[in-house]
């Protein structure tokens, strides 16, 4: 009975201590995790968008499964003139724990808050265009993206990138529209955002890709903020007189053809 005894709080013990150990570690995963998400959106997002990106802070719970960033900047191709294309105030998650060791990632929910938007364009091209066009030539046949410094680094990154996705659902709220139109001399004018909610993005064997999610939502700011500069026009023909009215009337031919293109 005593050696029964004896071996019963040695088992305690030993349950005890692996607990403790396991929760050591979910607690350094945690906290490890907040760099590697910010190391690989300011690394590997400038590799398939070839613009600067900027990311301030991420705080994201393994153990409840949500989180938060704050402070995203996308910057605009060679040629443009504004310092951004897209600045984010913040972008709130909830996603499966568990899933964060599987082949798959299940996000439930991804929130999109007050994103602010520069929308500049000649009636030739736009800022969201051509980083549209690097995005599909970065990921299309499922080409990687350039080397990384080593090739230690290099599989490692690759293997993370490349990791799949599930997206249950992404709304984009409270956004505004800066409209900049070079042809004008840069008048430029503000107007809201609308609403973007998409459901179901990854579901599937085969999911989605981080890359191919931005691309994704590139594409439907682009064609919101595309409808609204439309709108935005009779506010720069106020602010530019009687005397722009050919000007205006190239700038809507000019919109109404970018918007056939995409």
């Amino acid at each position: 009975m005593v050696k029964e005894a004896i071996m019963k709080k040695i088992m305690l013990w030993g349950l005890g201590v692996l607990f403790v150990l396991l929760l050591l570690v979910v607690l350094a995963i945690d906290l490890f995790l907040d760099d590697a998400i910010r190391h690989g959106v300011v690394t590997y997002g400038p590799r398939y968008t070839k613009v600067d990106i900027g990311l301030k802070s991420v705080k994201l719970s393994l153990l409840t499964g949500s989180g938060t960033l704050r402070g995203l900047t996308v910057g605009n191709p060679e040629g443009f003139k504004s310092p951004e294309a897209l600045k984010l105030g913040t972008l709130s998650l909830s996603l499966k724990p568990g899933s964060l060791l599987s082949d798959k990632i299940i996000v439930r929910s991804l929130h999109l808050e007050s994103p602010e938007v520069t929308y500049e364009t000649d009636f030739k091209t736009s800022n969201l265009k051509k980083i549209q066009q690097n995005l599909d030539q970065s990921t299309g046949g499922g080409k990687p993206p350039p080397p990384a410094p080593t090739p230690s680094s290099q599989v490692k990154e690759e293997k993370a990138a490349g990791r799949k996705l599930e997206v249950d659902d992404l709304l984009i709220t409270g956004g505004q529209v800066h409209v900049s139109l070079t042809a004008l001399g840069g008048q430029s004018a503000t107007v809201p955002l609308a609403e973007i909610h998409l459901t179901n993005l990854g579901q599937g064997p085969e999911g989605i890709t981080a890359a191919e999610l931005a691309k994704v939502i590139l594409h439907e700011i682009m064609s919101k903020s595309e409808q609204s500069a439309g709108g935005a026009l009779t506010g720069l023909g106020n602010v530019v007189g009687k005397n722009a009215t050919n000007a205006l009337q190239q700038i809507g031919h000019g919109l109404g053809g970018l918007l056939k293109k995409n």
